[in-house]
């Protein structure tokens, strides 16, 4: 079950979005920006997520409509039900389940599980992400309250900056990404806006609404609803595993790893090399180890040690121990570290690569200004 394809991609040509060189909020509520910083924060601190999510999709021609039951322990942890739905490739029934190391996608229509491994995948949490984006880039405007799900919210009316363009929107409310399926004719006499309502109480989004209009008319539409929101009520472990039905196909993608541990001792028994002790920040924590065996082209026996924030989602670490590099230096930048060389990759993760006898090491960082620099030379050479 592919559950992108709910959002029907277009061609690769852009959609000039409109807007204006001012956007002045009205004077008469809370300024957008205070609004955008408070739902950044909520989202920044947020444990967990339960909502009823409804999203519907409206086009000339068609309405398509799902609802579904969201449980989230951002940013990793979620589990996804289909309640209702006219999209033919979300029947009802459908559920996706995924945790830091799996994901299960179960079609009831089929009958088959798909699991997907992937012990070393790094999880950002795009919504605040987002989030954050609309705050720093966008043109805000505040249109005043309105009521959803029988509470009171804050309509953000948001603008792009002049300069962008494309047909590509990341969802605050839907956390995830979809195209605008126009054709490539008149791309510049089409207009998009976006709305987004956030609760007054939990200071976080609950309805989302994106539209590309052709003049007076509406090509496309998508609005995404939260009902029966509650923020940080706790959930069962057990939400982010999955069981499946005793008849159904199970098909497995990725390389399932070898193990995931709790403790160095463990780990290292399972490994052919020593592993790093690395000195950390004192707001880390070891989340996890995983170790994956991989062809040697790809590193061989691979350890990821996970440090994160438990205080903060997405804030995160992780040094990784393989026995073949894999990094190559004629793309990176060439630094120095306690006399020994490295190599430093700058972009949405930060990352310091070095080799050391028979083991290649990396440290990497999804938040700007961790001292790479000092956890590297405190693994130095082992």
């Amino acid at each position: 079950m592919n559950r992108r394809r709910f959002l029907a991609v277009g061609t690769g040509a852009g959609v000039a979005l409109a807007g204006c060189v001012s956007y002045p909020s009205a004077d008469d509520g809370p300024s957008s920006e205070s609004l955008l910083r408070d739902a950044v924060e909520t989202r920044r601190h947020l444990s967990d997520l339960t909502a009823r999510r409804t999203m519907t999709v409206e086009t000339p021609s068609e309405t398509v409509e799902r609802t579904e039951r969201v449980v989230r322990q951002p940013p990793a942890k979620q589990r996804l039900e289909v309640l209702e739905s006219t999209d033919p490739d979300a029947p009802v029934g459908s559920v996706t389940v995924t945790n830091r190391e799996t994901t299960w996608e179960y079609n009831p229509e089929t009958d088959v599980v798909d699991v997907q491994f992937h012990g070393t995948k790094v999880d950002a949490d795009r919504t605040l992400r987002v989030l954050e984006a609309l705050l720093e880039d966008y043109r805000l405007g505040y249109e005043g309250t309105t009521t959803v799900d029988g509470r009171e919210a804050h309509v953000i009316e948001t603008r792009p900056p002049l300069d962008e363009t494309g047909r590509r929107i990341d969802l605050v409310v839907g956390d995830t990404t979809y195209a605008v399926p126009l054709s490539t004719d008149e791309l510049e006499d089409l207009e998009v806006s976006r709305t987004i309502c956030i609760d007054d109480e939990y200071r976080y989004p609950v309805r989302e609404r994106n539209e590309v209009r052709d003049g007076g008319e509406v090509r496309y539409r998508l609005t995404v609803t939260y009902e029966d929101l509650a923020i940080d009520e706790g959930v069962e472990s057990e939400t982010f595993t999955y069981q499946p039905p005793a008849d159904a196909q199970v098909v497995t993608d990725g390389t399932e790893p070898e193990g995931i541990f709790d403790s160095f001792d463990e780990a290292e028994a399972a490994v052919p090399y020593e592993l790093p002790a690395a000195d950390v920040p004192d707001a880390y924590l070891l989340d996890r180890i995983t170790v994956v065996e991989r062809a040697e082209k790809y590193g061989g026996v691979t350890t990821t040690l996970w440090y994160n924030d438990p205080n903060v989602v997405a804030r995160e670490l992780y040094v990784v121990v393989r026995e073949r590099a894999r990094f190559d230096p004629d793309v990176l930048e060439e630094i120095e570290i306690d006399g020994r060389t490295a190599y430093y990759r700058d972009g949405r993760i930060q990352s310091v690569f070095w080799d050391c006898g028979d083991v290649s090491y990396e440290v990497s960082s999804l938040v700007d200004g961790e001292p790479l620099r000092e956890i590297t030379a405190s693994i130095g050479c082992r």
